[in-house]
């Protein structure tokens, strides 16, 4: 028992009881098909995103943002412009204390690469309710082609603590017919 030392000092020398070897054996057979299923799923699981990522200086990336709003803003959105980009574009999302910016219009059934940078601190940029996950770090150009498959308005939060702001950082990517 494992409660009490055992009986002789070099333990490692007694035998292993039948009723151990099975669960060290089970262990390892499972910890086999963990390891497989890991990487059947990246292959097969239609889940992972086609990302790239870049260095870049936050002012470089936030130069080619601002230039994309300048090409295709249509709108303000309160105060905060919205793009509308042609398919196929590059499109820039800026994170930044504690806003998403600007607002993105895709269409739907159109591929996108959508770019990803902050100019300060690690933020979390989370799709919802697509359930897309990606840390965005200052200094990368996080890079993910995108096909919107549903119309309607999705929501982008950050998931990664960034400050007093936090809570209030929320985006629009707004997906048309």
């Amino acid at each position: 028992m494992a409660i009490t030392p055992p009986p002789e000092r070099i333990w490692w020398n007694l035998p292993v009881a039948r009723s151990e070897i099975v669960w060290i054996i089970v262990a390892f057979l499972w910890g086999l098909v963990m390891f497989s299923g890991m990487v059947y799923w990246h292959l097969e699981g239609e889940q992972n995103l086609s990302n790239e990522a870049y260095r870049i200086t936050p002012e470089a990336y936030l130069e080619k943002a601002t230039a994309m709003v300048e090409q295709y803003q249509v709108r303000e959105d309160a105060g905060m412009p919205v793009v509308h980009p042609p398919p196929g574009s590059d499109v820039y999302l800026v994170a930044r204390l504690w806003q998403w910016w600007p607002i993105i219009e895709f269409e739907k059934g159109q591929s996108y690469r959508l770019h990803l940078s902050s100019m300060d601190w690690l933020h979390g940029f989370s799709l919802q309710p697509v359930n897309i996950n990606l840390e965005v770090h200052p200094g990368y150009d996080m890079v993910v082609t995108i096909t919107p498959t549903d119309s309607g308005e999705f929501g982008v939060v950050c998931n990664e603590f960034c400050g007093i702001g936090h809570h209030q950082m929320i985006g629009k990517i707004l997906v048309t017919e």
